[in-house]
């Protein structure tokens, strides 16, 4: 076994794996043997590593947002106004279309979380935090600098959200008359309704 391990690839060589097979079979086709295939491990060996299916999908989501969150980070932190970077970050939350395969993970990481145990949670609620507080602070951002409206940055965050959770899973699920375009169209119109400052 030790040298099985020592052989095996590196942790993040089997999530980069497991995320383009959610992309190129679904999520239905991801199973430890099918994975183990690819990456050229034993099944028995991935459930060492990972412990069983649940976390080696957290993981995979931890991974994949880990790379998001970079992006994030780039583009809210490049120069502009608040609501350029705020149509960025709506751009990068908001499905590239049905199936897309981090939204495809993260509903059914939503889905297992009910019966998930306290760790996996906190995990979860790491990564949602992660999205708020930068969300948060471009709000506030852009209320100091007279873009946006007076609002409460934290609740408008919260709401704001809410929002894009509920659109979203109607595009990554397929629902008809939500395609990406027509999302975007209903925030950008919420946005203008509820943060922009009157000119």
């Amino acid at each position: 076994m030790a040298g099985a391990r020592r052989n095996a690839p590196p942790r993040e060589d089997v999530l980069a794996a497991a995320m383009e097979m959610i992309a190129e079979r679904g999520l239905e086709k991801l199973t430890m043997a099918a994975l183990g295939q690819e990456v050229g491990m034993s099944s028995g060996h991935l459930l060492y590593y990972f412990g069983s299916k649940d976390e080696l999908l957290l993981r995979t989501l931890e991974w994949s947002e880990g790379r998001l969150g970079a992006e994030r980070g780039r583009l809210l932190g490049r120069t502009g106004t608040a609501s350029e970077r705020l149509d960025a970050y709506v751009d990068l939350y908001v499905p590239d279309g049905h199936r897309d395969p981090h939204w495809t993970l993260w509903l059914e990481v939503w889905n297992r979380s009910q019966n998930a145990g306290a760790d996996a949670r906190e995990r979860q609620a790491a990564i949602e935090g992660a999205w708020h507080r930068d969300l948060v602070a471009l709000i506030a951002e852009g209320i100091s600098r007279g873009e946006f409206r007076r609002v409460d940055p934290d609740r408008f965050a919260a709401r704001l959200r809410a929002l894009l959770d509920g659109l979203s899973i109607h595009v990554a699920i397929g629902l008809r008359g939500t395609d990406r375009p027509q999302v975007l169209g209903h925030v950008r119109e919420f946005l203008d309704e509820s943060l922009l400052a009157d000119a």
